[in-house]
């Protein structure tokens, strides 16, 4: 199979790395805004400072990684198209790097994908190939997809290029608000994870950076604990549709060197942070972007009296179908 993994490329090992990550990626993303809140701070008795992908391109933080994945392919490698699996936001992503390269995109998505996601994938002039929302599925049907067209494989977060220009979020925020102590990131697939503790890492080792996921699908907290990949069962669900899948060998490399902890907040917290959000910011995040603020409201004792930064990772929503 034509891919990415076929690559030796390496991650990010300096802050002048991610630099020159930015520097590619800058003319096809936004700079997304930083906001702040009172009532968060005495909520929580901290600074709370929310850096909001929910406004980049596509809604999410995914067009970095993928942008940076796609210009540094060459034509010759593009020829034949791009192709991956995703449930919504890296789909999404792809399909819009294919278009500012100028090749098309092949995207498998499960058939339980939120509606909003899977028309950003059309809209952008992507193909959608559907598969059963499992992992096996999904693997089977890219790998027939790339087969059948040649098309060149993105892999959606275990990837040195990925995770680079995820990173690149954190690195704007660590830009604007001067002093963090901590940083706070949702973990699915564990991309924007890894990106931002590198990021950090680089920038500033002092800053201690935290993972946030589910507890109904806390592979990563398992993970992270056990350091191997665990897996969740078929049945499991959780309303963070983003954070529907499990970490790479890649990715929980590097939150194993670079993480201190993966907290896991249940349905019911997820709701509200998604909520408070909306309500005290006046914006729009997707479920799986209020798992970060969601640890923090319940770790409080955690958080006291610090500057933490919170990456909200999207914000495609079907808004007829809100759960509050």
């Amino acid at each position: 199979m034509s891919s990415l993994l076929q690559k030796a490329p390496q991650l990010p090992k300096s802050e002048r790395d991610f630099r020159e990550i930015l520097q590619r990626i800058h003319p096809y993303i936004l700079k997304t805004p930083v906001l702040s809140g009172s009532y968060f701070d005495e909520e929580c008795d901290t600074q709370l400072f929310f850096k909001c992908e929910n406004f980049q391109k596509i809604g999410a933080f995914k067009a970095r990684g993928a942008l940076n994945a796609l210009l540094r392919l060459t034509p010759e490698q593009l020829k034949n198209g791009v192709a991956t699996h995703s449930s919504g936001n890296h789909a999404q992503a792809l399909a819009y790097a294919a278009k500012v390269v100028g090749t098309k995109a092949l995207i498998v998505m499960p058939s339980n994908s939120a509606k909003v996601k899977t028309q950003g994938v059309q809209r952008l002039g992507g193909e959608i190939i559907w598969c059963e929302p499992n992992t096996q599925d999904r693997e089977s049907k890219l790998n027939a997809v790339v087969k059948q067209t040649g098309a060149y494989f993105v892999p959606p977060y275990n990837h040195e290029w990925i995770i680079g220009g995820q990173g690149t979020a954190a690195i704007e925020l660590m830009d604007e608000v001067q002093d963090l102590d901590i940083l706070v990131a949702p973990t699915g697939g564990g991309g924007l994870l890894s990106g931002t503790a590198l990021a950090a890492a680089m920038v500033n080792p002092q800053i201690v950076v935290y993972g946030a996921e589910p507890e109904a699908l806390n592979d990563a907290a398992r993970s992270f604990e056990s350091g191997k990949i665990e897996t969740n069962p078929p049945e499991a669900f959780t309303i963070a549709d983003g954070l529907r899948t499990s970490l790479g060998e890649l990715t929980l490399g590097c939150i194993l060197k670079h993480v201190k902890q993966i907290l896991t907040v249940t349905e019911g917290e997820i709701i509200l942070a998604m909520q408070t959000i909306w309500e005290r910011l006046k914006i729009t995040a997707e479920p799986s972007s209020a798992v970060a603020l969601a640890a923090v409201l319940k770790n409080k004792g955690l958080f006291s009296g610090k500057r933490v930064g919170i990456i909200i990772s999207g914000g495609n929503v079907d808004l007829s179908d809100l759960p509050f």
